[in-house]
């Protein structure tokens, strides 16, 4: 039976690619979309994950969450400088893709839907985020019963071993918004940490790249075809990366590929007032731990393992 599955996003290709892959794999039911602001502001993420559900054209369309917030990752620093996602993701998010048109049909607002679906079907659905979560901390003030209606928490953000991709010390997602950050990983919530660590590992290397894009067809691979371009040029630019970097469909994966990773109970705080650290991900890692553990963290990635689940769904192998 396929796994019931929310995805909270801010589109951004890696987002994108993810939902894409999502809704052609048979063995996720995606119920919906929600969007949230982070690399591209609240409506902009909304008109994007419309448009995308438009596109794909699922046979049972995922519902679509609305966000009308601004900008949750204004002003986070990357490289020394203010994020310039533009650069990274395109004037709209989605690379050098043409968005069309949209309207957004009886819109509610994402953590309103996150909370009615999840009600709906106790017990059922994970969660899965892919941007700040900003959406999940509302949700849980909405309902105090929303964590533990859920099946499951798969969260990607926050890094173990090494620094950060906003900054030296912190991984987007977190550093967009701190204090949600906080409240959700150092929260009673059953959760699984998906770090930058894991994500940056699986890579579509170019020569891959080359083999998939003859093969894609339909609205998926319309859009690919103008998206994924603009990923492998900005990869190689912006983080010395020959290829194009699976972060969001790694963490998709560890959603419901569970076999591809190892995982390791672990104690983490999030550092929300640091002029250099704000958004930094803090494990307890000394030899007697004083936090208690409160979340369980992906460590290992079967990289390759990833990549082909990725080509196999691109070129409808699955």
């Amino acid at each position: 039976m396929p796994r019931k599955l929310i995805i909270d996003a801010d589109p951004g290709i890696g987002d994108a690619l993810a939902i894409t892959l999502a809704v052609l794999d048979p063995e996720i039911e995606l119920l919906a979309v929600t969007a949230t602001a982070g690399c591209v502001d609240g409506p902009t993420a909304t008109r994007n994950v419309t448009a995308l559900l438009t596109l794909l054209d699922p046979d049972k369309r995922p519902k679509v969450g609305a966000c009308e917030t601004g900008d949750a990752g204004a002003g986070v620093g990357f490289g020394g400088e203010e994020l310039d996602w533009a650069a990274v993701n395109g004037p709209d998010g989605l690379g050098a893709w043409k968005l069309p048109d949209v309207e957004l049909y009886a819109p509610r607002d994402s953590p309103r839907l996150l909370v009615e679906l999840v009600r709906e079907h106790e017990g059922e659905v994970t969660l899965l985020t892919l941007g700040p979560l900003t959406n999940v901390k509302l949700a849980a003030e909405r309902w105090g019963g929303f964590y533990d209606a859920l099946a499951g928490l798969v969260i990607a953000a926050g890094t173990v071993e090494g620094g950060g991709d906003a900054t030296a010390a912190a991984e987007f997602n977190v550093a967009a918004d701190p204090l949600a950050a906080r409240s959700v990983l150092t929260g009673r919530a059953a959760k699984t940490l998906v770090p930058l660590d894991v994500t940056r590992q699986p890579v579509l290397s170019p020569p891959a790249w080359e083999a998939v894009k003859g093969t894609l067809d339909g609205g998926a691979g319309e859009l690919l075809a103008q998206m994924l371009p603009w990923a492998l040029r900005a990869n190689h630019q912006h983080f010395g990366v020959e290829g194009i970097s699976l972060q969001e469909p790694t963490a998709l994966a560890a959603a419901i590929r569970p076999a591809l990773f190892e995982r390791e109970e672990m104690a983490v705080d999030v550092e929300t007032a640091g002029d250099l650290t704000r958004g930094m991900t803090v494990f307890d890692r000394r030899g007697v731990r004083r936090w208690q553990t409160n979340v369980e963290v992906v460590r290992e990635v079967d990289a390759p393992g990833v990549q082909d689940w990725v080509i196999d769904l691109l070129t409808n192998r699955r």
